[in-house]
């Protein structure tokens, strides 16, 4: 934290008001990786609010990134409305079983009460301590699964997307009760003083087409949108894959902020949404950041930097979407010192002559 000359909470309120900063933002998004900096197995966070705060506390302390984010898999809400959920030894978990086998089970579901329910208490104990320890010079955040990709783990992505074109309803009633579970859990995070960001990685256009997105997906996020706006907090969205053709009803659901993945163009982003929305990434995660040297690492920061450091509602440098558990913590540190060493003000000339 020494190499900074503001904390992460005095960066983005000088950078909201136009002000002068130290530097840009940078968020390597660190998920279970977080483990690795305290020593722990992943599994071990299971139920242990704790030990979640723990790690995520020791991985922000050892890095100076801008956003502790408290998160731990995607099927924490799915979970916690009967999905089953296989958790390894030593590695994020993943889907067993969805909820339901048939839409003619929804009646079965009920909506998760966050206190309760699966591991959601686990995290919001994780974000109380984290917000506790470190809330008054970083932004703590908790991750929101949105409706779509819920709705896939109660009843199967497969069966979802098959649901699509000959259920159109049956998507619909998965996609409101997943709703009211992501708008409890999101209020919870709220009470904890914590902010959060939505993630929705079914929507991406590799996965689902923009007509289904908008059809499917756009009005759940509006409404999740529209809650945060309500409760006076900006919101980041998060698609992985594909996104370009859906960038403009991304922002037009609410977002403040979007989250663009390492196969799309940052300056394609800034030219379509730029003057609307703020734009977050995208270094590689997997080619870059987990494969790939220091120097790369360096390079494609850079890269981001360059295009889209002049975005009219700003940039943040972040990773293309959550970083593999084994990134070496070499190239996390490359993609922040390369942030800091690029500074601020930022002009073209600058960045020229940076190699």
């Amino acid at each position: 934290m020494n190499k900074d000359q503001m904390t992460p909470m005095e960066r983005f309120a000088a950078y909201a008001k136009g002000e002068s900063i130290d530097r840009l933002p940078c968020v390597p998004v660190v998920g279970n990786g977080a483990a690795r900096a305290l020593g722990c197995k992943i599994s071990e966070f299971r139920g242990n609010g704790p030990l979640i705060a723990a790690a995520h506390l020791a991985a922000y302390r050892r890095f100076g990134y801008d956003t502790v984010r408290i998160f731990t898999d995607l099927y924490v809400l799915a979970e916690a409305m009967g999905a089953t959920v296989c958790y390894p030894r030593d590695e994020t978990a993943h889907l067993e079983t969805p909820a339901i086998a048939d839409i003619a089970d929804i009646g079965r579901l009920r909506p998760a009460n966050p206190w309760r329910d699966g591991n959601l208490p686990a995290l919001l104990q994780a974000l109380e301590i984290a917000q506790k320890e470190v809330g008054h010079q970083v932004p703590v955040s908790g991750a929101v699964v949105c409706p779509l990709t819920t709705a896939s783990f109660l009843i199967g992505t497969d069966k979802l997307i098959r649901m699509m074109r000959r259920d159109p309803e049956g998507v619909h009633r998965l996609c409101e009760i997943a709703l009211e579970s992501a708008l409890n859990y999101a209020e919870a995070v709220l009470d904890t003083g914590s902010t959060f960001g939505l993630t929705e990685p079914v929507s991406s256009n590799t996965i689902i087409s923009p007509a289904y997105f908008e059809e499917f997906s756009y009005p759940y996020l509006k409404r999740l949108c529209e809650f945060m706006h309500g409760r006076g907090k900006p919101v980041t969205l998060h698609i992985c894959g594909k996104t370009e053709r859906i960038w403009p009803l991304m922002a037009d659901a609410g977002a403040d902020c979007i989250s663009i993945d390492e196969m799309e163009d940052l300056r394609k982003a800034k030219e379509s949404v730029g003057h609307r929305v703020r734009v977050m990434g995208n270094v590689a995660t997997a080619e870059t950041l987990l494969q790939g040297s220091v120097a790369d690492v360096r390079a494609e920061t850079l890269d981001c930097i360059r295009k889209a450091y002049d975005n009219p509602k700003g940039f943040i440098v972040a990773s293309g979407c959550s970083l593999p558990t084994e990134v070496p913590f070499a190239n996390i540190d490359a993609m922040l010192d390369m942030t800091r060493e690029v500074g601020w003000p930022i002009t073209a000339d600058k960045l020229a002559a940076m190699t």
